[in-house]
């Protein structure tokens, strides 16, 4: 007989029954549950502004203590404001803004994010006001207004060649602090357009070429070499051709527009995200979430739902008071937690419910990736065998399969890959009763994934069941 209708936690006191070990061939299956809980995991999760362009949305209220860590899903601190805030005076950086916060997250083992801007609606100087009194060009605007002698904001000519030296000098400082740092998920190109969004709709209204914006993220992909960039959708409404160009150098896809107007019109580039999200993880932003309700935009927020699944997200964001947000869309936001980037589902596992230290035994897996996207840091099964003191006295590790390539589909249909290898016991192995568990993560059964499964034993490792170990 098989576990065909228990959950996980119902086997696990019944394995040792004498019945239940009376299983086909000899074998012990386990079909452990999905336990509906949220995932925090490499390349993807909840994003959570804590500047919003102003610094004091929306991380401001929270004390210095407060890492939000009631928040399921929440991965990544995201750190968006203003260059001017940064280099006040040419050349002297004060990196205490970001650092700051990023520190009180990368201590409980998430990761951040950034974007500067150049550009912003409520400041008059996002660019710092050296840059024009270096002699960069720029244009006065007024929000719904456009460019105006008289108006109370400053947004640079974003082909002005002063403008473009001081701007890659500010990247090139950015980027020996940045890039390649083991904590930063990715940096936005954020220096064109207002809110570091690309377009000018509510700044000066200038449309420019894709030559550029090609300079823009040229002058990113020169200094950024290892963290992943992503492009904002809205460089589209310039130049679609810009969006395929920064595909083309390795970025991903950002699209902030998820719900700023009602529907049919909730957003508009999830075409751009098809020609991404098998490979890079898609990022989505949704307007300001108390304004998006309050206009009417937001409704019971299942289009939300929808461009998750329409975008293949990775991604989704906490763009609002982050408590009030989590306690008016607790239902969705469990919803989304359970489709949102990868969720590894281990659908069944087998093995000898007794071998010898001399014969390799099989294990037998099935797996699924209920998520809509793409498993992106990979990694292998592992069984870990445990003794009754919890000390690790095996490592197993399936390297021929690497869980980035299980496929993914509706929630409905979602598709399944079985596979099985072989395991053989070290010459200095000892026989005995040992506890099995499993894991996914490096060649060398280092645990990475969270699973959604109980019996965790704190370091990603989940427990199935036992195997008795002979001598031969």
């Amino acid at each position: 007989m098989r576990l065909a209708t228990f959950a996980l936690s119902a086997v696990l006191p019944l394995l040792t029954m004498p019945s239940l070990l009376s299983l086909a061939e000899d074998r012990i299956t386990v079909q452990p549950q999905d336990n509906g809980r949220a995932l925090v995991n490499p390349l993807m999760g909840w994003t959570f502004h804590h500047y919003s362009n102003i610094i004091t949305n929306y991380g401001s209220k929270l004390e210095p203590s407060d890492t939000l860590d009631d928040f399921p899903g929440l991965s990544v601190i995201y750190l968006r404001l203003p260059w001017a805030f940064i280099e006040e005076e040419e050349g002297v950086f004060n990196w205490s803004i970001v650092d700051t916060p990023a520190q009180r997250w990368i201590d409980k083992g998430l990761r951040v994010a950034f974007r500067f801007t150049c550009s912003e609606s409520w400041m008059e100087y996002a660019t710092p006001r050296w840059v024009e009194q270096a002699g960069a060009k720029g244009y006065r605007f007024t929000p719904g207004k456009g460019t105006d002698a008289n108006g109370p904001y400053w947004e640079p000519d974003f082909n002005d060649p002063i403008f473009l030296e001081k701007l890659e000098h500010f990247l090139a400082a950015a980027a020996r602090r940045y890039d390649g740092h083991p904590d930063v998920d990715f940096i936005d190109v954020g220096s064109m357009g207002v809110w570091g969004e690309a377009h000018t709709f509510a700044s000066t209204r200038i449309n420019y070429s894709f030559e550029v914006i090609k300079k823009h993220i040229d002058l990113y992909t020169r200094y950024f070499k290892k963290t992943l960039l992503a492009i904002n959708d809205d460089f589209a409404f310039h130049d679609e051709k810009a969006v395929r160009y920064a595909f083309e150098q390795g970025m991903t896809l950002r699209d902030d527009s998820i719900l700023v107007q009602a529907p049919p019109k909730h957003y508009f580039h999830a075409d751009l995200a098809q020609q991404v999200w098998r490979n890079l993880p898609v990022i989505l932003e949704n307007e300001h979430y108390g304004a998006s309700r309050d206009r009417g935009n937001w409704g019971d927020g299942s289009k939300y739902l929808e461009a998750i699944e329409d975008y293949h997200a990775a991604y989704a964001s906490i763009h609002w008071w982050p408590r009030e947000f989590l306690s008016e869309q607790s239902a969705l936001i469990d919803q989304i937690n359970r489709r949102l980037g990868y969720r590894l589902q281990p659908r069944e596992i087998s093995w000898p419910k007794d071998t010898t230290l001399q014969e390799a035994f099989t294990v037998k897996m099935t797996w699924a990736n209920a998520g809509v996207a793409p498993c992106y840091p990979g990694g292998f099964p592992a069984i870990t065998l445990k003794d009754a003191q919890g000390g690790i006295v095996a490592v197993f590790t399936c390297e021929s399969f690497d869980v980035k390539s299980l496929e993914v589909g509706p929630k409905d249909a979602i598709p399944t890959q079985t596979i099985e290898f072989k395991a053989k016991f070290a010459r200095n192995m000892r026989p005995g009763t040992f506890e099995v568990f499993l894991s996914v993560g490096r060649r060398d059964g280092t645990p990475v994934i969270a699973l959604p499964l109980d019996s965790n034993d704190g370091h990603r490792r989940y427990k199935l069941g036992q195997i008795e170990v002979r001598e031969g």
